[in-house]
């Protein structure tokens, strides 16, 4: 029961507007009251957690989604895209789709992706004849896919407090990831074509200037690059994750410096000092998350918790549905590293107890996220999208939620149900 609590503080802390980190420390401070744990034995169980080389691959990656935005990286991707489908029939609300999926396969993060493809995507959407609540909408959404395609910091963090392999979560991602643009990319021209007919007519307007698809590509290559290198480094065994994410960073500070040159000094310390604010933030959250962590085990509450839920619901597919109404419920209220950190570990006893695989666990948890953090009454991405397209929440929702309910949530679904959506490339892969 206390740790159940324990999760309601920290919902209702976060409610209330303490910061994230805090609302950790609000929740730690109670557990030590409610078990009389040894804080000074806490303290350095956390710090040895810390102790990863795992954890590296985290600054590093979150330093090159900064280096992207202002490095012109997202600028070229975004350009070669739009060149190569734009002018498709819907063409431009799917390049914030793809755009998003390229960005999340560098960058591994979603604030990311809102900043950068919707500084640069969303007054050209709008010129075009989408509504700027459905664009915003469909950022939100689409930048998620950071999550699901890997390189992902969520995945990352899940295998570190689950004691699985880096490279099996971000090979189990995969599948629902792909999914979840193909149905983006479906709902979105059935929009365009459905609600907003004004688009048609303006789907070529202002295309005439754009550059031609050779001369993208080519402007586009150093960046495209990136991906290849990083993914095809991490499966086909030449570099570890952590290794991946100090390329990843090299290549992001090289082609911003020396050939795309947008990238300056000023530039390049700002998102240094961006970087390592989020990462101290996110580093804060992973240490008070290891000493609850260890509270509860101490305590056995996971696997009183597994107790409970068999002995109320004894069928797997109930308890599977169970955990994603739960998830998703979280997700509402907390962002994804919260949701990961804390969560996550909590159910997973029960999801192998259920007959879940670990990794195809990651996947569901990573599928929730997607819907979570676009649902109010937090809805950190979705509000984030909001502010970067200058558009009120109002008009932003009702979009938000029929992307989520025709496409986030049967592609959630899918990926519970059916395994091999999640465990067919780490089987092929060999991680599993």
């Amino acid at each position: 029961m206390d740790g159940l609590i324990a999760v309601g503080l920290l919902m209702l802390l976060m409610i209330i507007g303490v910061p994230v980190a805090w609302s950790f420390a609000g929740v730690l401070a109670y557990l030590v009251y409610a078990y009389d744990a040894n804080l000074n034995t806490l303290m350095l169980q956390g710090y040895r957690s810390l102790d990863s080389v795992i954890l590296i691959a985290l600054p590093l990656f979150v330093l090159t989604g900064y280096l992207m935005q202002s490095g012109g990286i997202a600028k070229r991707l975004v350009d070669f895209i739009e060149v190569m489908i734009g002018k498709r029939r819907g063409g431009m609300g799917a390049s914030m789709v793809v755009a998003s999926g390229i960005f999340g396969a560098i960058a591994g993060t979603a604030t990311a992706a809102v900043a950068s493809i919707g500084t640069i995507m969303i007054g050209p959407l709008e010129q075009r004849g989408y509504p700027r609540g459905y664009s915003s909408a469909l950022l939100g959404i689409s930048s998620l896919l950071g999550i699901l395609i890997p390189p992902s910091i969520t995945m990352i963090l899940f295998a570190v407090v689950t004691r699985q392999s880096v490279a099996a979560c971000f090979a189990a991602s995969i599948g629902p990831a792909i999914l979840l643009i193909i149905g983006l990319i479906i709902a979105n021209r059935f929009s365009v074509g459905r609600f907003f007919d004004e688009i048609n007519n303006a789907a070529t307007e202002g295309m005439e200037k754009a550059p031609s698809k050779a001369r993208a590509t080519l402007r586009a290559f150093p960046a495209l690059s990136l991906p290849i290198i990083i993914l095809g480094g991490i499966y086909g065994g030449i570099f570890t994750p952590t290794e991946a994410a100090a390329v990843a960073a090299f290549a992001a500070m090289i082609i911003g410096f020396f050939i795309y040159k947008d990238l300056t000094v000023k530039r390049f310390s700002r998102s240094v000092i961006s970087a390592a604010e989020t990462t101290g933030t996110v580093i804060l959250i992973l240490l008070f998350s290891f000493m609850i962590g260890r509270i509860l085990a101490m305590e056995r509450i996971p696997q009183d918790l597994t107790q409970m839920v068999s002995a109320l619901i004894d069928n797997p597919l109930l308890i599977l549905i169970a955990v994603n109404v739960f998830l998703i419920i979280a997700g509402m209220i907390m962002d994804d590293v919260s949701v990961t950190v804390v969560v996550a570990p909590l159910f997973m006893p029960l999801m192998v107890e259920s007959g879940v695989h670990p990794v195809h666990f990651a996947s569901i948890v990573a599928c929730s996220v997607v819907i979570g953090a676009n649902s109010p009454p937090v809805a950190p991405i979705l509000y984030m999208a909001c502010r970067i397209g200058q558009v009120s929440i109002h008009r932003t929702v009702m979009p938000a939620l029929a992307l989520m309910g025709f496409v986030a949530m049967p592609v959630m679904l899918i990926t519970t149900f059916v395994p091999e959506l999640s465990l067919f490339i780490p089987r092929l892969l060999g991680f599993v």
